[in-house]
């Protein structure tokens, strides 16, 4: 069971050096560390949010201290400023992921998201439907043959493989079975690898890590097979376009996955990508592209077993828009309004990533009058914001109408971000609701869900939102 040590309200802080914050932010005494298991630990910040509306000053170890805010006033003023993320959680990341977009600042950045931005354009997204399509039906037809034998079955491993193999067929273009399963196990032993590392202290110093665990052995061969891919497949695809007709055959390809735009990608002045830079935003996509999307599936089914009255409306309207055929095209999924509210609905109650840290690289003001100072780390702690009951009517309650167009015409911009906000927001957002609405319409159409009493589904915070006990 993996723990975190926080230290609420110490008094001191070498980064929240202002007093008044200080003093504002901590508990009105010092409390020994609290030791909290890793399923209570969201709605121990719940029970923290009430005491504090806006914010709360944390301890992640004895030496990092951080300001949790879920306020959207706070929100808006740090984050749609672009601040770097805070390379003291982040930085764990970097022998695994390298340096792509997520942990990019500055004009290095810039120049990376304005590449990057034509991968995500709706007509290259387009021809993606089919292949989520496939990769769902393929899914569909695992659960068809094992519910004959058990009607109880765990969808979160199935719709994890399921996301991986769209994501490569997204990325490279096509998917190798044995390759994909050996490459999905490496990435979760990296997930969990990592959500350790964040939560025991002694691990965060990289001479310790590197020389004193056990786990470093793991980590080390996970991130070999997953570089040992992207590299071997990066290398083949380059040299095949010094071939001028394969470049020809490119650009007159229906289907451009996420590699041929990013090495077919230039700016004004003809700059490229270096490789070390193409196999850090091939990992990084990798990575968020297909966990964060798993667990929003996966969290959205389960509030569809939960509700099954909204479950039937779903299906329904999939049903009405889709009649007897079970193929999907693109220009369905607009009109997929009430499956939308209720992915909006299940993204507030469990959103994928609920806690994300910038950097502050200016002093802050709120508009309150409390202050930040550079270098200041901050978490948007997205979970307790989404369930903040200054914001919402029934903060524990799943109810689609929160989305429809009047009442988010009239809710502010900062109140309801499960891809964070801001310039720094996830690039691939309408990639990521692409799938789920492709997914989760497909799923609806073929069965019904309900929860196993037996075995209730209790969150658990690793790198996304996941679960115990199955799901």
């Amino acid at each position: 069971m993996y723990r975190i040590l926080y230290l609420v309200g110490i008094g001191f802080s070498p980064l929240l050096t202002s007093s008044n914050l200080v003093s504002v932010f901590s508990l009105p005494f010092p409390l020994p560390q609290l030791q909290m298991k890793r399923e209570g630990e969201l709605d121990k910040v719940l029970s923290w949010a009430n005491i504090y509306p806006c914010a709360h000053q944390l301890w992640m170890g004895n030496f990092i201290s951080f300001l949790n805010i879920y306020d959207p006033d706070y929100t808006k003023v740090v984050y749609s400023r672009g601040d770097p993320k805070a390379m003291d959680i982040y930085s764990f990341f970097l022998p695994w992921t390298g340096k792509g977009l997520v942990l990019l600042d500055g004009p290095k950045w810039f120049q990376h998201w304005k590449l990057l931005m034509p991968a995500f354009h709706s007509e290259v997204l387009k021809p993606y439907v089919d292949l989520f399509v496939e990769s769902t039906k393929a899914m569909v037809d695992k659960w068809d043959k094992n519910i004959q034998k058990d009607k109880c079955v765990n969808i979160y491993p199935d719709v994890g493989h399921m996301t991986l193999v769209s994501l490569i067929k997204c990325i490279f273009g096509r998917s190798s079975k044995s390759h994909v399963q050996r490459y999905h196990q490496a990435i979760g032993e990296l997930t969990l690898l990592m959500q350790e590392r964040l939560a025991i202290f002694q691990y965060h110093n990289d001479f310790f890590y590197y020389w004193f665990t056990l786990h470093v052995w793991k980590f080390l061969q996970a991130c070999k097979i997953a570089h040992d891919h992207t590299d071997k497949v990066i290398r083949a695809r380059k040299a095949a376009l010094k071939e001028e007709e394969e470049q020809e055959k490119i650009q007159e390809k229906k289907c451009l996955d996420f590699l041929d735009i990013l090495l077919g990608a230039g700016d004004e002045n003809r700059n490229k990508l270096s490789d070390a830079d193409s196999w850090g935003e091939v990992d990084t996509f990798m990575f968020e592209g297909h966990d964060t999307t798993a667990s929003g599936i996966s969290w959205f089914l389960y509030c569809m077993a939960l509700y099954p009255e909204h479950q039937q409306l779903c299906r329904q309207e999939v049903q009405d828009i889709l009649g007897n055929c079970d193929a999907i095209q693109w220009e369905d999924l607009g009109k997929m309004t009430y499956l939308t509210m209720c992915i909006k609905g299940s993204f507030r109650l469990y959103p994928p990533v609920p806690q994300v840290y910038c950097q502050l690289s200016k002093p802050v003001t709120f508009m309150d009058g409390r202050s930040l100072p550079e270098g200041s780390l901050v978490s948007l702690h997205i979970y307790a914001l989404h369930r903040n009951p200054a914001l919402w009517d029934k903060p524990e309650v799943f109810d689609p109408q929160c989305f429809s167009s009047e009442n988010s015409s009239t809710r502010h911009p900062y109140a309801f971000i499960p891809f964070s906000a801001g310039p720094r927001n996830c690039i691939g957002q309408q990639f990521a609701m692409t799938e789920m609405k492709v997914v989760t319409a497909l799923c609806l159409l073929h069965f019904e869900f309900s929860l196993e009493p037996s075995r209730p589904s209790i969150k658990w915070l690793q790198l996304v939102l996941g679960y115990q006990n199955g799901m």
